[in-house]
């Protein structure tokens, strides 16, 4: 998993609350498509027409906003069914950091196992930054810094976040909760062995 510690770029203002997974990745895309291939069709029920052109209204379709790595949302960005595709697409579009003053559930535990940083702000510093990035699209800036732990606006205002401190420490490291349990493996070995010794009869169908 890539490491994050701190990016810098435009944020597109999606300000809109409820954006369910099914938005931002339909799930028929899901079929036959790897996880390498879902970014092209990341929001593609906002950023086509119903004949497939490009629907300029959709603010992901703004030059100053294409490939972004930051995400402004709404309330409960990420809600709906628990599918992970969802962050594969966002990441295959370019997003790294997803901000929102709350996510679905399931979708914020997929962000941490993915290496996509999602921040809970107030939705009144959400909109500051949004009204920020708007008057000065392609030369606006927003940072994030993880280590840190603060979200640097276009105006350089610093406003703090808070993030749980094992997730914090797997991100800067690029680690996902398989890395981090392999990182015990000489711990799960002995245990294993002492197991093995203890109770034979447990292991005798084990290779």
């Amino acid at each position: 998993m890539q490491p994050f510690r701190s990016v810098t770029g435009p944020a597109i203002p999606l300000m809109m609350a409820n954006v369910d997974t099914d938005v931002i990745i339909p799930i028929q895309r899901l079929v036959g498509t790897g996880r390498e291939g879902l970014g092209p069709y990341a929001f593609e029920r906002l950023r086509t027409r119903a004949d497939g052109s490009e629907n300029p209204d959709f603010v992901g379709n703004h030059p100053a906003w294409r490939g972004a790595p930051i995400l402004l949302a709404d309330e409960n960005f990420g809600c709906g069914s628990s599918r992970e595709g969802a962050v594969w697409a966002l990441m295959g579009m370019g997003v790294r950091c997803v901000i929102a003053p709350s996510f679905g559930d399931i979708f914020f535990a997929n962000c941490f196992q993915n290496g996509l940083l999602p921040v809970r702000l107030p939705i009144a510093a959400i909109r500051r930054i949004a009204e920020e990035t708007e008057a000065a699209p392609g030369n606006a800036r927003t940072t994030v810094d993880l280590e840190r732990q603060v979200v640097i606006t276009p105006r350089g205002e610093e406003i703090p976040f808070a993030v749980d401190a094992r997730k914090r420490q797997a991100l800067l490291e690029g680690l996902d909760d398989i890395a981090l349990t392999l990182r015990q493996r000489e711990a799960i070995e002995a245990w294993r062995a002492r197991d093995r010794a203890a109770r034979p009869w447990a292991w005798e169908s084990v290779a």
